[in-house]
């Protein structure tokens, strides 16, 4: 395994306990994130720190790395395991799809969403359901 797959395994697993700090510790200063549960881009850390409040606010996501792949043009794609649940413990959404992730200076720089089989795939899909169940 190398140390860049490594570290993102880290970095998935801290986002799994809710351990913000330490998987903005991976990313770069100007990192760019979707967000899935609004739509539009997460820009630098504080950004990314105040989206996932908000979404954990409402939803309970799960994001479990199954491959990763690095790639010639500096990313690396991983295929993941998404489960979330509203915070009353539903499942909303058991899917797999690709991330997209730009390595720069050993540090995740922008993650994008990839395809899987040739199909675009998003997980906003997970976050259109109504997290109070109405």
């Amino acid at each position: 395994m190398s140390e860049t797959t490594e570290s993102l395994r880290r970095a998935y697993a801290a986002f799994n306990r809710r351990d913000v700090d330490s998987v903005l510790e991976f990313m770069t200063p100007d990192v760019r994130w979707p967000k899935s549960s609004e739509g539009g881009t997460a820009v630098g850390k504080d950004e990314i720190r105040a989206y996932w409040k908000r979404q954990w606010q409402d939803f309970d996501p799960t994001v479990e790395p199954l491959e990763m792949n690095e790639q010639e043009d500096g990313t690396v794609h991983v295929r993941v395991h998404q489960i979330v649940r509203n915070t009353q413990g539903d499942l909303l959404s058991d899917s797999e799809f690709v991330h997209v992730v730009t390595i720069r200076d050993g540090r995740i720089a922008a993650l994008g969403l990839g395809h899987k089989d040739g199909v675009p795939t998003a997980p906003s899909a997970a976050f259109a359901h109504d997290p109070e169940g109405k």
